[in-house]
């Protein structure tokens, strides 16, 4: 079987590549194409456009990027139509994705859907849409099924993508040493892996460092960017840099301060007390506070339908703040509360195998 897939940022990239290896080993003959990025590429098939050239955040850098946007969009479905594939995989990304599905309907390609676009939080009509035109929708969050049974569609919950690679894991154990890193503690900072992110985030969390001496702060850097588009934020602070080394850092980290997105839940299954930071463009989040109808943006937080982790957004994402938040997480009752909420997450997460889930539900149907 012939399947294109469209990814278009970091996480995307991340269970696109474990569900490909899952694809493979319920189709010997699957053949890829696809917009994605490193993790794909690796295993195998062709890569028509890697992700960093496609995300932009919030509706300002939306409309600013308009015009790339949509000749990527363009590009896309030209692809797609040229290469006639036996189905579409979209994974998140909805802005594009929705459309993306729309033409491939039209063109009678049949349309799967992993991860489903988070319809829950703004823009509830939008189902409407996604039940006109996806024909298999796959859930990584529980409560996502009954929300959509309460527009008449049935969708498949397959458990978190996130457990697979978690599993897949394997420590290394030269870690620090590689690294240069010191026995002391180590404080993860997540920045995101867009540029819009990163550069309204990063400062912040590097404007802490000097409230703690006595802690290694380490960046967990996206694979898509240079060292020198970093270190032009770190300057001559004491800070480490890592690339594509995300499990291994939070694996030792004592803590962490993290970019709202798959980050946090991925920090919360390796036990690591977190404090959650968000900034936008200003018209960005103008709007969203006017559309947007959810108590949280973190995952942990939705997950748990609780605030489990501190959220720091646009102006309470300052120096004081963080710092404060952060210090409460190094020692102490909140550092324990916060550990404990991580072991009710982990239940309510259950067990690994999404990919494989999906990879064999995808293909059942296919044969239908």
């Amino acid at each position: 079987m012939r399947y294109y897939l469209v990814a278009g940022e970091a996480s995307g990239d991340l269970h696109g590549a474990n569900l490909m290896k899952a694809l493979k080993d319920e189709d010997a003959s699957a053949e890829f194409r696809y917009y994605g990025g490193d993790k794909m590429q690796a295993e195998g098939g062709t890569l028509v456009k890697h992700y960093a050239e496609m995300a932009f955040m919030g509706f300002t850098e939306v409309v600013l990027n308009l015009l790339t946007i949509l000749r990527n969009m363009k590009a896309c479905k030209a692809d797609i139509e040229g290469w006639q594939p036996d189905v579409l995989i979209l994974i998140d990304f909805p802005g594009f994705n929705l459309k993306i599905a729309h033409f491939a309907k039209e063109k009678g390609i049949r349309v799967c859907y992993y991860i489903s676009p988070k319809v829950w939080a703004w823009n509830q009509k939008r189902v409407l849409k996604i039940k006109r035109d996806v024909d298999k929708m796959f859930c990584i969050l529980p409560f996502e099924v009954d929300f959509y049974k309460k527009w008449g569609m049935n969708v498949d919950y397959v458990g978190n993508p996130l457990l697979d690679e978690k599993t897949q894991f394997v420590v290394n154990a030269q870690f620090r040493e590689n690294n240069n890193l010191t026995d002391g503690d180590i404080i993860a900072l997540l920045p995101g892996s867009r540029k819009q992110e990163i550069e309204r985030l990063l400062p912040e969390m590097l404007s802490i460092t000097e409230s703690f001496p006595h802690q290694q702060f380490v960046i967990a850097a996206a694979p898509s960017f240079h060292k020198d588009y970093y270190t032009q934020f770190m300057g001559t602070k004491n800070v480490k840099l890592v690339f594509s080394q995300t499990y291994d850092l939070l694996n030792v980290a004592k803590a962490a301060v993290v970019a709202s997105g798959t980050a946090t839940l991925e920090t919360a299954l390796f036990h690591v007390p977190q404090v959650v930071v968000y900034k936008g463009g200003t018209i960005s989040i103008a709007i969203a506070r006017l559309l947007v109808n959810i108590r949280f943006i973190s995952l942990v937080n939705l997950i748990m339908d609780r605030g489990v982790v501190k959220e720091l957004i646009q102006e309470e994402c300052n120096t004081k703040n963080i710092t404060e938040n952060l210090l409460m997480l190094l020692s102490g009752s909140k550092r324990e509360e916060m550990l404990a909420d991580y072991k009710e997450l982990a239940i309510l997460m259950g067990e690994p195998g999404a990919s494989g889930r999906t990879a064999k539900l995808i293909t059942a149907y296919l044969k239908k």
